[in-house]
């Protein structure tokens, strides 16, 4: 199918933020300052779907109450964003009925907004949190890989859209994408490959957090400095592969839609372009800053820690810091537990525990797996640092050991008290 060169229809787009806390304030700054480029290019707000839980902007830890920003002493990005799906509302499950059109099923549900798209029409879609092997998190569950690409072929099937374009900031982002077809006009960008985490940047020591992802802000940066009805959506993925040195993005489905102006995806009135950057990558600030997602609570606690003025306070983020890494070392060993207990062989439980994972072929066994390591033994949206650890069931399940195998094993050694905080 031919990428499109008609202009009629209108512009959707759905702006995720799957995460919760302050620690995690990039999240919801990446998707805040994606709804400001759609809002500044002419795209209506009933036509952009927002999903953040909404704990950031006026949470006790921020500085300046109801603000967030992207980048240093950068623009208030949260003034005018809607709040459609907030809290618990927050959901996979409402997610896909959003993408449905599911009106009824989210009657009485945050602002019940859902893509009202047509045959004629372009979606976007921006999701931005923390990720595993083909996993997108959500504030208190997860989105599997299959149930989000079973959604998009439902909308391709039920013509919800012409050409749909979709940005996905996670650890492991690329396996998000494994499956997605390249003939029914969807084009992906992913933050990274199947194994690799995504990047946090711009740490702010006044906010004493993190306030961007260096994929989100490439992309985004761009589009601030660009004329978005001259620049193409390949030379965006150019631009922002290239700036991207701390991880490899990709470029998933029908790959001829990339010829096609980036306005088309994110409005394409006139506004004032951005003169910050681009930077050199010796100088660039965001690289300069940048830091693997799973390292980021410790840094940030370290951070803390060697920007304490007071030796009480020096010694509260040290404490900190000793907790955070003994809670680590207690996921990482509950895992090889398992294993162990799984193959009975210690050589094979190095071989599953290595992070050379394989891809994920066996669904069923991962997600059943999976969710008895959430249920039994790691909330995975309390503890997000246990995503770090699945890799560990992918290798169980294409080595042939079954579900249940495991289920019965966490069980056996996941005999503690429920778990929250381990980041």
């Amino acid at each position: 199918m031919p990428a499109s060169t008609d202009d009629s229809g209108d512009l959707w787009a759905v702006l995720v933020a799957g995460s919760k806390t302050y620690m995690n304030y990039r999240h919801q700054a990446d998707v805040c300052h994606a709804y400001q480029i759609l809002h500044s290019h002419g795209v209506p707000d009933d036509h952009i779907i927002v999903m953040m839980f909404d704990d950031i902007a006026n949470s006790p830890e921020n500085p300046t109450p109801g603000k967030i920003i992207n980048r240093p002493d950068g623009p208030d990005v949260y003034q005018g964003v809607p709040k459609d799906y907030t809290g618990t509302d927050v959901t996979p499950e409402n997610f896909l009925k959003v993408l449905a059109g599911d009106t009824e099923g989210l009657k009485g549900v945050g602002s019940g907004k859902v893509l009202g798209s047509g045959p004629n029409d372009r979606v976007f879609i921006n999701l931005v949190d923390h990720g595993a092997p083909g996993i997108f998190g959500f504030p208190t569950t997860f989105l599997y890989e299959n149930d989000f690409t079973n959604a998009i072929l439902g909308m391709s099937r039920n013509n919800q859209f012409k050409e749909m374009t979709i940005y996905l900031e996670a650890c492991e982002s690329g396996s998000m994408f494994k499956n997605l077809p390249d003939d029914i006009n969807v084009y992906a960008l992913s933050a990274a490959n199947s194994t690799q985490s995504s990047y946090a940047c711009y740490f702010d020591s006044a906010r004493r957090t993190f306030l961007g992802d260096v994929f989100s802000i490439k992309w985004m940066e761009d589009t601030d400095r660009e004329d978005v009805t001259k620049e193409s959506l390949v030379k965006q993925f150019n631009i922002v592969a290239k700036e991207t040195t701390t991880s490899q993005v990709l470029q998933f489905g029908q790959l001829s839609i990339d010829t096609q102006k980036v306005g088309q995806f994110v409005g394409d009135d006139q506004t004032t372009l951005d003169t910050f950057g681009p930077f050199n990558p010796l100088n660039d600030p965001c690289l300069n800053s940048s830091m693997a997602s799973p390292d980021v609570p410790l840094a940030t606690l370290q951070m803390n820690h060697n920007n304490a003025v007071a030796h009480l306070g020096a010694d509260y983020w040290q404490t900190q810091v000793d907790m955070l890494q003994e809670s680590r070392s207690f996921v990482r060993d509950t895992m090889r537990h398992i294993v162990t207990a799984v193959t009975g062989d210690s050589s094979l439980t190095d071989q599953m525990m290595t992070n050379n994972h394989h891809q994920i072929h066996k669904n069923k066994c991962y997600q059943a797996a999976t969710n008895s390591f959430h249920d039994i033994c790691f909330d995975l949206s309390e503890n997000t640092y246990a995503m770090r650890v699945l890799y560990a069931i992918v290798n169980l399940c294409e080595h042939g050991y079954t579900a249940d195998e495991f289920t019965t094993a966490a069980r056996a050694v996941c005999i503690f008290d429920p778990i929250t905080g381990i980041i």
